[in-house]
């Protein structure tokens, strides 16, 4: 009946997500070896059921070389022999860059985290529903051998998450993971008083 079968497609999709957010949640064992790019927590695939957002799902993406790391949440990369800045949606890393800023609190840690995961790597980069930002950086989720840096990023606790609709697919799995990396104490909500 179709009725039964949208029943089980509803299910097997809770399922995946289910376990998508369980890889998430304890798939990290906090194995410093593996923070340099095995995948851990963010295991979301592009395209995949893993998504959270409002009813779209993420498209196939780009590949990308990062050329360079800006600070924790903005690299520059390499699409097609073009240089474009790339600013990771829903995540905001303490500042270390900023003109007229201080550097943050957790800031260098999260900058030089992001180098070692990522500086010189193929990436994949994933839209949502706007494409740029008003500086002109590409907004994107960013893939390494599957798993999303993004999410990543919040899990160890690198990140807090930063939601700008309409680019929200992954918002709801970011907050888990924030909190999750606040009850753990994790990088910045250890070492950064609130």
């Amino acid at each position: 009946m179709p009725g039964r079968r949208y029943t089980r497609g509803a299910g097997l999709g809770s399922l995946v997500l289910l376990v998508l957010v369980a890889i998430v949640v304890f798939g990290d064992g906090g194995d410093e070896a593996r923070d340099t790019g095995r995948a851990e927590g963010g295991r979301a695939q592009a395209g995949d059921a893993g998504y959270a957002g409002g009813g779209r799902k993420p498209g196939p993406g780009v590949p990308a070389r990062v050329t360079r790391v800006v600070d924790g949440d903005t690299v520059e990369v390499l699409i097609a022999g073009r240089e474009e800045d790339v600013r990771y949606i829903g995540v905001d890393t303490p500042e270390t860059v900023k003109p007229g800023e201080p550097v943050q609190c957790f800031g260098p840690q999260a900058s030089a985290f992001n180098h070692r995961l990522v500086e010189g790597r193929r990436v994949r980069l994933v839209f949502d529903a706007e494409r740029r930002d008003f500086y002109g950086r590409l907004l994107a989720y960013v893939y390494l051998r599957g798993e999303l840096v993004n999410a990543r990023l919040v899990r160890r606790g690198y990140a807090r998450t930063l939601t700008i609709e309409p680019n929200d697919t992954y918002a709801a799995l970011f907050v888990r993971l924030q909190r999750l990396a606040g009850r753990e104490g994790r990088g910045l909500w250890d070492a950064c008083s609130p």
